[in-house]
């Protein structure tokens, strides 16, 4: 029968407790290790889940690319042959939506960079329609009120020459609360080729658009849009986020023309 704990002469004492001090450590070492390995598999089912295709958060610059189910994507393409936010062919087989807000840096990138090249690519070669919609997340009323003029000068047919006016502007174009202001808006529109001026200032000033770029925003975060730039497919065939490579581009529309033609 083992002597009772205050029979034992100190060194026993102090090997016993030695033990027992090194099989507690082991037993928490073991403890961490288990509790890490299941956060890791936890991540990893929640990045192959259906939530992995949500958008990259309103500062993002890289987000995840996933497929998504066409019959339950509430993504409709506009196909308005007078639409004055599209490019391309209206019976192209895929149209490629995307999510943009005017202060958004990484927006920009993507329109100086990689649109170009997907309009003489996939645009022009009938491939694919563009469809812009509005996802005022990132300047507040700024971002509002940069889209509603995007809209003004679309509706003289000058949308995209104005998208591009604002995605290249240079930082001394903003005033001294660092934004874009109707003075600015207005050089942007002359530079576009907006041929009435005044019809375009007095559409700014009173408002005109700004309803229907909060109302696109909303839908927007309605169907999932967090952040901005973000991209989808016909039927959600391919769905990205964030303003990545080209290449990333190419491969997600060849899939998606090769699967339309099919």
């Amino acid at each position: 029968m083992p002597k009772p704990i205050e029979a034992l002469d100190r060194p026993t004492l102090e090997r016993r407790y030695r033990r027992m001090r090194l099989a507690t450590v082991i037993l928490a070492a073991v403890s961490l290790l288990l509790v890490a390995a299941l956060g890791t598999q936890s991540l990893q089912d929640a990045a192959t889940g259906p939530d992995s295709s949500g958008a990259s958060s309103s500062s993002g610059a890289e987000g995840d690319t996933t497929d998504a189910t066409a019959a339950s994507c509430p993504v409709v393409d506009r196909l308005d042959a007078d639409d004055p936010r599209a490019l391309g062919d209206i019976d192209a087989p895929v149209v490629l939506h995307e999510w943009t807000d005017f202060r958004c840096p990484y927006c920009g990138s993507f329109s100086r960079d990689t649109l170009p090249v997907l309009i003489e690519e996939y645009v022009e070669t009938g491939k694919v329609r563009l469809e812009i919609h509005d996802a005022a997340l990132v300047g507040g009323e700024n971002s509002i009120l940069i889209a509603a003029a995007s809209r003004a000068a679309g509706e003289q047919g000058k949308y995209f020459e104005f998208y591009d006016e604002v995605y290249h502007a240079p930082e001394d174009a903003q005033n001294a609360n660092g934004e874009f202001d109707l003075a600015a808006l207005t050089k942007f529109a002359k530079s576009a080729g907006v041929a009435d001026i005044a019809k375009f200032t007095a559409a700014v000033e009173s408002g005109k658009f700004e309803d229907a770029v909060r109302e696109d925003t909303a839908e927007a975060q309605r169907i999932g849009v967090t952040g901005v730039p973000f991209f989808a497919t016909t039927g959600c065939g391919q769905v990205m986020s964030g303003a990545q490579p080209v290449d990333t581009f190419r491969q997600q529309l060849d899939a998606a023309v090769a699967a339309a033609e099919q």
